[in-house]
Parts: structure tokens; C-alpha cells; sequence
């Protein structure tokens, strides 16, 4: 089966090269897809470098930032085209590592979601402060409960999807932000189909800064209580 990992970029010219480093020092056999938003730093530019020189490497440029969803739908797309079975959604900054992914993939021998999760058994953030394991600790918590998902870190962007499982379900997808994670985990709890945690490190990440903002935080929690609250209603007789 082949694998190709999917990384979203915008400007992470500080961090790319030594994830992509890591990512195939303990994964040589996946192929990388670096999908640009159109980076003011360079990023872009740094991807087609790294591609000139690695044929398990090939770059996507998009011409604006338009949110993590759209650019792994991109992603989507360029791999059912390109033939691939599986599919690995993996962060740029460093904060997901290469070593954790080979379990990941292990995993996805027997089921066709697998979240690289924080917040299972051996699972671990490594330099959040309190506040910010607070937040994600009750994001989580709170939005597993509303949709009745029982993932424990249905939030996580360390994930490896089977392309047929995860094609059908792209219809309709209302998230762009970091709710798309939430939305298609949902959907294959919907499907009622098996969903694995591997326990993986987080590590914040050493260079540039995050793209949360208010705005991904807002549609986060407004697309999560809507859902939540249609799955209540329907369920009563």
C-alpha cells in the first residue's frame, strides 16, 4: 500500500526542511505532498528546492491562505489522482515527529481512521502551559460529548485516513479551520466505522507562531454545537 503524507504549509520556511528531515529519516518509503498557500516568506520556494532534490517529494502551490480544510482537500484530490491508498494529514512546524508515524501506520492495517492522539495512554503535549492544556483539554472534552463521538483527541491533526473510506464523506464539508478535523472524525463515527488512538508526543513548535486565531476558535465551537444539536433533536421520539 502507498502512503502519502499531506502537509499544509504557510510561511514555515524556519521549520519545513527539518520536519521533512525527520519525517523520512524514520519514514523513507511514504511520499510527501507540500501544499502552499501562497507563502510571503518563502516557503514555497524552500518546497521546490527540497522536491529538486528528493523524488519522493512534490509540491502543490495554491494561490492564497484559505484555511487548513480547503488546502487538505486540495491534498485529497491530488492523491485520488495520483493513486495513492492512504492518507497521513501531518503538521509542518514540527510539533507532529517522524518517529511516531510508523505506528500510526501500523494501526491503519486494521481500521481506516487513526488519530496520532495527545490524550490517550502514553500520549503527551509536551511545553503547552497550564492554560493552554486547559483549553484543549475541554475543546476535546467538549466537543466529543456533543457529538457523541467518544474519541479522546477528536481535535488532533496527526491522523492516517483510507483514501476509499475517507472519499465518500468529503461531500458537503462545512469546516475550513481546525473543525475539519472535528467534522470528518464525526463522520466516520456516523458511518459506524472503527476509529483508532495511538498515543503519539506533541511537541510545540520551536519557530514561527501558530495559525490559531479567534476566528478558527469561534468556528470550531459554533459548527460543534450545531452539530451536537441536531444529533440531540433527532434522537427524541
Amino acid at each position: 500500500m502507498n502512503y502519502l503524507v499531506i502537509m499544509p504549509t504557510f510561511n514555515e520556511v524556519s521549520s519545513l526542511e527539518t520536519t521533512v528531515g525527520d519525517l523520512f529519516e524514520h519514514n523513507p518509503k511514504v511520499s510527501l505532498l507540500i501544499v502552499d498557500d501562497a507563502s510571503p516568506d518563502g516557503t514555497g520556494d524552500l518546497a521546490e528546492t527540497l522536491a529538486s532534490k528528493d523524488s519522493r517529494i512534490a509540491v502543490l502551490h495554491r494561490p492564497q491562505k484559505e484555511g487548513l480544510g480547503i488546502a487538505y482537500l486540495a491534498g485529497f484530490e491530488y492523491a485520488r489522482v495520483h493513486g495513492f491508498d492512504y492518507i497521513i494529514e501531518m503538521d509542518a512546524d514540527g510539533s507532529h515527529r517522524g518517529e511516531d508515524l510508523p505506528a500510526l501506520i501500523l494501526a491503519s492495517k486494521s481500521a481506516p481512521l487513526v488519530i496520532g492522539s495527545r490524550y490517550v495512554s502514553g500520549g503527551e503535549a509536551l511545553g503547552w502551559p497550564l492554560y493552554r492544556r486547559l483549553i484543549s483539554r475541554i475543546g476535546n472534552l467538549y466537543t466529543s460529548v456533543m457529538l457523541g463521538a467518544h474519541i479522546s483527541d477528536i481535535t488532533a491533526g496527526f491522523r492516517v485516513y483510507k483514501l476509499a473510506n475517507l472519499l465518500p464523506k468529503l461531500t458537503g464539508v462545512a469546516a475550513h479551520g481546525y473543525a475539519f478535523q472535528v467534522e470528518l472524525a464525526w463522520r466516520f463515527r456516523l458511518a459506524g466505522e472503527r476509529v483508532i488512538e495511538v498515543p503519539i508526543t506533541f511537541v510545540e513548535r520551536a519557530h514561527g507562531n501558530s495559525k490559531m486565531s479567534s476566528a478558527i476558535v469561534r468556528e470550531a465551537l459554533w459548527l460543534t454545537t450545531k452539530w451536537g444539536l441536531v444529533r440531540l433533536f433527532r434522537r427524541r421520539p
